[in-house]
Formats: structure tokens, sequence, C-alpha cells
């Protein structure tokens, strides 16, 4: 973990987490990290925590984050353990079991759930991905001018243009306005949140082209259900992470 970075120990250390989260977490039957990353990569449970919009502020975006920080906590955890306390939890533990036909990355834990695969980063891209999560966290919501007196206007975002706008003229009193100084670092933009670069396929020969140490692929929305599964097969094969697998 990079220098200035929380350490995640608990679920209260999670980014974007709220105290009213844990009582609903608790109802749940969720107290630890392990729990919580079960629930996450469980589809139905999933839906439940995301689509269901049990957790206020939690969305896809936040959920899908939350499962990149709390399998590198517990790889940090794991690696961090004493010799003799991994020896004895190895005994208790079942028996990992390795799938040959997925990438090295892929290891399937006693648990159920499954390490995805990392990017190889520079230490400069690091650096960039840990500021952007910083201004991410502290970004302000951007709302629409009036937003709150028409509800047909909805929350999505458009410029202000009105020549006497207060809002456009920036006024301290008024909700902030889309501007360059809330951009993060120009290395990383685009990039996912686990760290790789998102590359858009929509056939299987468009893997040929990614680097799978750098590189993540998104299979396109028009892509077919049966073409998806072939794509995510050949992605499998040549050690390609797909950011949104079918199942």
């Amino acid at each position: 973990m990079s220098k200035g970075k929380k350490a995640i120990k608990e679920i209260s250390d999670l980014p974007y987490y709220k105290e009213e989260h844990g009582q609903v977490l608790k109802d749940m039957g969720i107290e630890t990290l392990e729990q919580l990353l079960d629930a996450l990569t469980d589809e139905a449970k999933y839906k439940e925590i995301v689509g269901g919009k049990m957790l206020k502020g939690v969305g896809e975006k936040v959920a899908d984050h939350w499962i990149e920080v709390i399998e590198e906590a517990l790889a940090q955890g794991a690696e961090s353990m004493p010799a003799e306390e991994t020896e004895a939890k190895k005994e208790k533990a079942p028996k990992t079991e390795i799938v040959e036909e997925a990438p090295k990355a892929e290891v399937v834990e006693g648990k159920g759930y499954v390490v995805k695969k990392k990017p190889e980063l520079s230490d400069k891209k690091r650096k960039a991905l840990a500021v952007r999560e910083e201004i991410d966290s502290r970004r302000p919501a951007f709302l629409r001018q009036e937003w709150f007196r028409f509800q047909r206007l909805g929350e999505k975002w458009r410029k202000p243009r009105g020549i006497h706008s207060k809002m456009r003229r920036h006024y301290g009193y008024r909700a902030p306005i889309v501007s360059i100084g809330y951009r993060g670092p120009k290395e990383v933009r685009g990039y996912h949140s686990s760290g790789f670069e998102e590359v858009m396929v929509h056939n299987p020969s468009q893997l040929e082209q990614v680097n799978p140490k750098t590189q993540a692929v998104r299979v396109g929305g028009t892509v077919g259900y049966k073409k998806k599964l072939v794509i995510e097969k050949r992605a499998d094969e040549l050690g390609i992470r797909v950011l949104n697998r079918t199942g």
C-alpha cells in the first residue's frame, strides 16, 4: 500500500463509508471485511445491496471499488501474518483450488471468491491513482441549475447559461459547477479503479491487440450474450481481465 494511504482493517475504514451503513450491514449479518467481500461477489446479494439501494450513496462504482480495496487489504494481511499463525490457518482452512484454465492471477479461494488479476504499474502511475482517489473523495456533486426547484430536471449535469445566472458567475452561495480544477491526474485519466487501462471490444479478434499486463477489456453493450461468452473464453486463454463479465 502506498504511503499516506489509509490501511483497511475494518469495514469502517473503507472509502465512502458512512456511519449509517454500519447498522444496515449488521442487519444483513455482515460485520467483517471477508463477509462484505463474499456479499459483494455474490450476484444476488450484490443486487440487494446496490440495486436495492440499501446503502445510501453506494452504487455500482463504489461497490466495485470496495471489492478491489478489500481484496488488496486481505492479500496484504496474509503477507504480513506471522509464519506460525499462517501455518495454523492453512491447516484449518479448506485447501485452495487452483483453476488451470484461468489466468495465473485468478485463484479460487476456500471462501468462494476469486482474486482478480492486477495490473503491472509504474511507481508514477500508482501515485497518480492514489492522488485521483483522494481527489474523487472530496469532489462535490455537480447538480443542474435549479434541480431543487423542478423535479423533472433530475440531477444530470447541464451547464448554466442564463445571462443573470448566479451559478454561472460562480457566486459563493450557489452550487459549484464543473471546472478544470476538479480533474484528476492526466496519467491515469480514463483508467479503471483497479489500475487497468480500459479497452472496449466488440469481437474476439480485437483481444489480440490488448496488453494483458496493463490493459483490461470491457465488452460493448451492443454485443449479444452468446458472442460475449466467446470473448470471455478467449480473454481467459490470453490472460486478459474482463471488467464486465457475465458471471
